[in-house]
């Protein structure tokens, strides 16, 4: 199974993208700024990383 980690810092979008993918097959990893994507980033290997470009605490 695919991996994507999906990085926003609005829940209710991060959410209803989350479940969109899962239903198409992925295994969705969410984080909600751009220090906590680093670490799942490093930690998880994903296979893809979609992110929101302007996130607190690290963009």
């Amino acid at each position: 199974m695919k991996k994507i980690l999906l990085v926003d810092d609005e829940p209710e979008l991060r959410t209803a993208i989350k479940i969109r993918l899962e239903v198409e097959g992925y295994k969705v990893i969410p984080a909600s700024n751009g220090r906590e994507c680093l670490e799942l980033a490093r930690s998880e290997n994903p296979d893809l990383i979609i992110l929101d470009l302007m996130m607190p605490v690290m963009d």
